[in-house]
């Protein structure tokens, strides 16, 4: 018996129909390799869009009723599914998440949660920020304690290199020697054949002609001096000298009248002070840090000057407790200043390791030098350590072979006592360039061998030495042959030591 079909029945057929009509077919569907993956579909049109893909097409009002027919009490309803064209989002970001509808209000357990995930949101942003504050505070903080390095008016930048010394304490502690008894034993022997030295009790004025190792009352004379007879011989730094005297000229009047003018020394330029100290060894070298050594301390002398005169505006309360002796240095240090006369003096007010570190961080200028200007112009004891001396405390035992001039003078300046700092120097010196035995480079073969050393049971010799072969050569023609090649083999020896303080800060 045939069914009748009822109007709400036949209303949803018609509404069915229409849709099918309207959409696209499976023929006419996008390509799915020609889609943009990048375009998100809206999820209320594909949550009403009919899936053309997987739903078979209802052609009549027959295939419903038959369906009825066999399952009245299932009502018909279209699924919903998404084309898998969009299942995906782009880029691997995972699947689509489900659409909301606009009209669904999210329950209380919903809204909590999202309650919930926005807290934790802003703890996680806080957080973050704090973080990131952190890192730019302690960014700041190191900019602020580590301030960028400063150059001087000649382009280079301020030493810091302190050589490794270590004021009071020996690099090395396992080893005792020199002992006091030795030292004095040594300085006696050598004292035998040098004759006995003893220190000034005060300072010779300068000498115009002769540079020295320090032995003048003006620091900074005394540190250019020192800085010029470095690796080479004494009459080849008397002539840099004299060139820069005959160049730039002494001063005639005020502060510091007799002394060279550094100050025009300073004002001229690079090649002015080669051609001056040309005839004097490694010019090329010495000439740009003699340079910046004066640019440093102008800069020095302004800058002291005008903390003196602030503290003085200051303090002017005070000044009639400041004892007699500071009052003078101050109204010296101002008055250098004032008529640019470069001075160092200020250094004598300064312990001996204080006067260390600050000689050292000028270009050029090492321990070895540093040592000479406060052992021979502050007059304080100060061993310091030139290539002879370095040599024959090796052979002594009195440092390990494994030592370099530096640390060999940190071990030293602790083990040898202050009062026999001065003449152990000297000594050490003289037996070291006039000794045939404990020259640089002597053997059995070399003249003079078989007189012997004072000290030779005290030594170990090493390094390179000369054949063992008879000699030929008389006590006279061999005195006459040492005297003329002295101050050449004292320049190829203090070189090992005196172009390492030069170059060290290059």
């Amino acid at each position: 018996m045939e069914r009748r079909i009822t109007r709400s029945a036949a209303r949803a057929v018609a509404a069915l129909i229409a849709g099918e009509e309207n959409s696209p077919s499976v023929s006419q569907a996008p390509n799915p390799t020609k889609v943009n993956k990048r375009k998100r579909p809206n999820p209320t049109t594909t949550s009403n869009a009919p899936n053309t893909l997987n739903t078979p097409k209802i052609n009549t009002t027959t295939e419903l009723k038959s369906s009825n027919d066999r399952n009245p009490a299932i009502k018909q309803e279209k699924p919903v599914i998404r084309p898998a064209l969009f299942d995906e989002l782009p880029h691997n970001l995972g699947s689509v998440p489900p659409p909301l509808s606009v009209a669904t209000k999210p329950t209380a357990s919903i809204a909590g949660s999202d309650k919930e995930n926005k807290n934790l949101e802003g703890e996680q942003v806080a957080s973050l920020a704090t973080e990131l504050q952190n890192t730019v505070d302690k960014a700041t903080t190191k900019l602020k304690k580590e301030p960028k390095m400063q150059t001087s008016p000649t382009g280079r930048k301020p030493k810091k290199n302190t050589y490794g010394l270590t004021p009071g304490v020996s690099p090395f502690p396992e080893l005792i020697r020199p002992t006091a008894e030795e030292c004095e034993d040594v300085n006696q022997l050598l004292s035998s054949i040098h004759g006995v030295v003893t220190a000034p009790a005060t300072i010779p004025e300068p000498s115009l002609t002769v540079t020295g190792c320090g032995e003048v009352p003006s620091v900074l004379d005394a540190l250019i001096r020192t800085l010029l007879s470095g690796a080479t011989t004494g009459n080849n730094a008397a002539k840099a000298f004299g060139g820069l005297v005959q160049r730039f000229g002494i001063l005639s009047e005020g502060i510091g009248k007799g002394s060279v003018n550094w100050d025009a020394v300073r004002q001229a330029t690079v090649k002015d002070v080669f051609e001056a100290i040309k005839s004097g060894g490694l010019a090329d070298i010495k000439s740009k840090n003699l340079k910046a050594i004066l640019d440093i301390v102008h800069e020095d002398n302004q800058a002291r000057r005008a903390t003196l005169l602030d503290s003085e505006s200051k303090n002017d309360s005070m000044s009639k407790l400041v004892p007699e002796k500071a009052e003078k240095d101050k109204q010296y240090e101002i008055a250098c200043a004032d008529q640019n006369f470069l001075s160092l003096n200020h250094i004598h007010n300064l312990t001996t390791e204080e006067a260390m570190t600050d000689l050292i961080k000028y270009p050029g200028i090492g321990p070895k030098t540093a040592a000479c200007v406060i052992l021979f112009c502050l007059q304080r004891p100060c061993f310091a350590v030139d290539t002879h001396i370095f040599r024959l405390c090796r052979w002594l035992g009195w440092i390990p072979a494994r030592a370099n001039e530096v640390n060999a003078f940190s071990h030293l300046e602790v083990r040898i006592p202050d009062h026999l700092k001065y003449s152990l120097h000297q000594l050490f010196i003289r037996h070291g360039k006039t000794c045939p035995r404990c020259r640089a480079a002597t053997g059995e073969s070399s003249a003079g061998w078989e007189d012997g050393c004072v000290i030779d049971h005290l030594l170990t010799r090493d390094g390179k030495r000369k054949g063992n072969g008879p000699t030929v050569v008389s006590k006279k023609k061999a005195s006459a042959k040492s005297a003329a090649g002295k101050h050449s083999e004292e320049s190829t020896e203090e070189s090992e030591l005196s172009i390492s303080d030069e170059t060290s800060d290059e």
